[in-house]
């Protein structure tokens, strides 16, 4: 491992560690959305989430993290609110939509995902909503085939903003963006979700990123609650957020948190996965 212009470089090996960071998150969140329903509580999930990731000889990411302390193991956002949701005695209802954010850590190594999930199905949210879902799982997979060996890090933003702006009237959150990901959760580069194409550091082997896009069916504007962490629209408009973990390989994407390490996501765009 060595850093370049402040951005963590690792090792092959090091991005093994990872891979299997990446893959507790993965399980987890897979879990967790097969659990997700009507009746059920935010903090329900959180414990159902840290027995997941302590049974697999991970340790969680985010409890305790920042200040003040963070104090649970996943972020669960619900409806207007965007991103870093406490879980709670909060019990979902048939129609609601929840992000879940989840981290894990092996061996001093992070992996980093998320994803937004219709209480009850698709089928029990309108149409908006369920497009603002699609809209925005896809434009995270836009980006991260949209990253090249040699490209430059703002190509990743450019994808998501274009897919996100030829889909509709959606917002596209800017005070909270993706990052580097490694021997720490959050670390440079930044990754915001919009911007030109061609800007930014090169994209080189041993880089680590963790992309999500964060969009709304109304404005931009965001607020943090009493609770110092819970970030809701300012126009009480719902939202989306997804997110994975990726690196670049000579033999194509490696996505750290998906189960399939994004074979089945990359094919439906043309773009070689590494996970062979």
């Amino acid at each position: 491992m060595f850093r370049e212009r402040g951005i963590e470089l690792k090792s092959p090996d090091e991005i093994a560690v990872m891979r299997r960071a990446g893959v507790v998150v993965g399980e987890t969140l897979e879990l967790l959305q097969a659990v997700v329903a009507a009746g059920v509580t935010t903090g329900e999930l959180d414990r159902i989430a840290e027995d997941a990731i302590r049974s697999r000889g991970a340790t969680p990411s985010f409890l305790h993290y920042g200040e003040p302390p963070y104090p649970a193991t996943i972020c669960a956002s619900v409806n207007e609110e965007v991103v870093h949701g406490i879980p709670g005695e909060r019990v979902l209802a048939e129609g609601d939509v929840i992000s879940i954010d989840c981290g894990a850590i092996v061996d001093g190594w992070h992996g980093d995902a998320a994803i937004t999930v219709a209480v009850g199905g698709l089928d029990a949210v309108s149409e908006p909503v369920r497009e603002l879902l699609r809209v925005c799982e896809q434009s995270l997979w836009r980006g991260m085939a949209a990253a090249r060996l040699g490209g430059r890090l703002t190509d990743i933003s450019h994808a998501i903003e274009t897919y996100v702006r030829g889909q509709g009237e959606f917002g596209i959150v800017e005070d909270y963006v993706g990052h580097g990901i490694g021997s720490a959760m959050h670390m440079p580069p930044s990754v915001p979700n919009y911007g030109r194409a061609g800007k930014g550091p090169k994209l080189v082997r041993g880089m680590a990123l963790a992309i999500e896009p964060m969009i709304t069916l109304g404005g931009i504007e965001t607020e943090v609650l009493d609770d110092d962490w819970t970030v809701v629209t300012s126009d009480d408009t719902w939202s989306a957020h997804f997110e994975h973990s990726f690196t670049l390989t000579p033999e194509g994407v490696l996505v750290l948190t998906a189960l399939d390490g994004g074979a089945a996501g990359l094919a439906e765009l043309d773009v070689p996965c590494a996970l062979r």
